[in-house]
């Protein structure tokens, strides 16, 4: 939790003058109780009108001054509060945009979700607290003691036999909850990865009627969420009827002992009143600090789950000493590169290499499992090579700043990723000051233009969340024009063409081609009528490269090509 105190900094002048604030408000509320004494031992007991107006006076004045000083000391720490919050949740933000994909695959999307809204408004919940209850409850506890021995110090032993007894059970409930705030905390990770599952796959629950199977995963994580959470709750709801049992005693106890001392003439009323009432702030700053405790432990798990994401350094990181790209040609090779993803058994990749130049057509095939769509990731550097070296224009990427070698690539993945927005919005995410006859000519080399016009409002047109409104090959088309947009020097497709039929395929290939004249083009394909015109043919299989070539060539040398060949064409289209 004290790591995370830096974020206050900024805001430390709203702090200190909200807890200085505070100490006013407290040492107002601290010098009513003896006014009060004061009016009833002097002034209604002698008579004295004008002494009971003036101190009543002195009363109303300082009441105000205490109430000014809550409301404002409430306002500042509640912006300070709200804008440590906002400033973690930037934190977190940016340190998630610089995680590869290893990194999102450990900590997971929903727990990063999780920990940037629920765990964050934890800890911001516990700040305001802080700053309201945490910095009164001592000022008022310690205040209260001292002014009540002042008024009598015998019938102040009282005070001393309860509070550690007040103490005791505070510490112990806590100690028994914390682990048990990380638990629930666990549990609504997991939650919400149902949820979400639930939410994103719903096509495929209902095609295959598993509505009742997925209802009983919702509710075993529910449930169990909801167990956890009461079980937490029991302790915690216990904590307060024991305090408030305690504050009656102590008043009791207080009220016996002053009407002995009252008959023996060794206190007054007065006194016995302003007594009772500090006793009060007493209890009550005792009830803020168990009030703390409920929010303490929970706060503290997820101020270490948020830990958990700043702590942890991208593997993936620019050097200090990058080069400056010159070179525009767009020229991409492997050398030796082996890749494991962590914890696997086997690599995924082993000693890559080849060559991709501009101008060329290079395509990659192999089946199910044999590393395509890894091999191509590891070009915009979203995984780092285990060994090997992958330069683009002579330069390792390692050399190259991130955000300097993605500029040079127009990248086009698996599952096409459209975003909330116009279809205008969508292609400017690949180039943001794009001209309209920039975007116009993306979207017709992608064969895109004619179900865009067909749409109500054209590129004004609306697309829902993750393109919902749109179908598979139209949300690939779109993710296609987003990359050719930007006219890069490489292009990457990973099975970009898998939910187009042939006659959209052939027509977009034969767009494409005569657009990536001059850039480096690299197609990762299932269907082989896709590369078949490729000048270079990369086969994998079980991660290693089994042959190089053109069609032809591969037809006549290698076997696996010619397996996936045979699975796809008749022998009269092989011939």
């Amino acid at each position: 939790m004290f790591k995370l105190v830096k974020f206050l900094k900024p805001y430390r002048l709203s702090v200190i003058a909200a807890l200085l604030l505070i100490f006013l408000q407290a040492l107002s509320e601290l010098f009513l109780p003896t006014l009060m004494a004061n009016i009833v031992d002097i002034g209604i007991v002698n008579g004295d009108t004008p002494y009971i107006i003036k101190l009543g006076g002195q009363m109303l004045i300082i009441a105000l001054v205490g109430t000014s000083c809550a409301i404002l000391s409430s306002y500042l720490s509640a912006k300070a509060a709200l804008s440590f919050g906002r400033d973690l949740r930037s934190a977190i933000f940016r340190r998630a945009e610089d995680f590869s994909l290893n990194e999102f695959d450990k900590i997971g999307t929903s727990s990063l979700i999780t920990r940037t809204t629920n765990d964050i408004t934890q800890v911001q919940h516990l700040v305001i607290m802080s700053l309201r209850l945490m910095a009164r409850a001592p000022m008022m506890a310690i205040g209260g003691i001292v002014m009540a021995f002042t008024r009598d110090a015998k019938l102040s032993l009282t005070i001393v036999f309860i509070i550690p007894l007040i103490s005791l059970g505070i510490v112990v409930v806590g100690k028994r909850v914390t682990p048990l705030f990380r638990l629930v905390q666990t549990k609504l990770d997991k939650l919400n990865h149902v949820v979400r599952e639930n939410l994103t796959g719903v096509r495929v629950i209902r095609a295959f009627n598993k509505e009742n199977h997925e209802r009983t995963r919702f509710d075993e994580a529910n449930h169990d969420l909801t167990n956890t959470t009461l079980k937490v709750n029991k302790l915690m709801a216990a904590l307060m009827p024991v305090m408030s049992l305690t504050l009656n005693f102590a008043t009791i106890a207080v009220i016996w002992f002053g009407a002995i001392r009252i008959n023996s003439g060794t206190m007054q009323v007065g006194d016995l009143m302003a007594f009772i009432q500090y006793v009060m702030q007493i209890m009550f700053a005792l009830i803020m600090v168990s009030m703390m405790f409920v929010m303490i432990p929970r706060a503290s798990a997820s101020a270490v789950r948020i830990n958990e994401v700043l702590e942890t350094i991208p593997e993936i990181k620019d050097t200090n000493n990058f080069i400056e790209a010159n070179k525009q040609d767009g020229l991409v090779e492997f050398n030796d590169v082996t890749f494991s993803y962590p914890g696997a058994e086997e690599p995924t990749l082993k000693n890559i290499t080849f060559r991709a130049e501009p101008g060329k057509f290079t395509a990659i095939i192999g089946g199910t499992g044999s590393g395509k769509s890894t091999l191509l990731n590891l070009i915009p550097r979203f995984y780092e090579t285990n060994s090997g070296i992958i330069l683009v224009d002579g330069i390792n990427i390692k050399d190259l700043t991130q955000k300097t070698l993605r500029n040079k690539i127009g990248f086009v993945p698996q599952k096409s990723v459209l975003f909330s927005g116009t279809v205008l919005d969508n292609i400017k995410h690949g180039k943001e000051n794009a001209t309209f006859d920039e975007i116009q000519e993306a979207c017709e080399i992608a064969q895109a233009t004619e179900f865009i016009y067909n749409m109500k409002e054209g590129f004004e047109s609306v697309i829902s969340q993750s393109g919902t409104n749109l179908s598979g090959g139209q949300k690939q088309r779109l993710s296609i024009a987003r990359a050719l947009v930007r006219k890069p020097e490489i292009y990457l497709f990973d099975d970009s063409f898998s939910a187009l039929d042939f006659k959209t395929d052939a027509r977009l290939r034969a767009a494409l081609i005569n657009q990536t004249k001059k850039a480096t083009l690299i197609i990762v394909a299932q269907r082989v009528s896709t590369i078949i015109d490729a000048d270079q043919i990369i086969v994998l299989d079980k991660g290693e490269i089994t042959a190089i070539g053109n069609h032809k060539q591969l037809l006549n040398s290698c076997d696996v090509y010619r397996e996936i060949v045979s699975s796809q064409l008749s022998e009269e289209e092989i011939a």
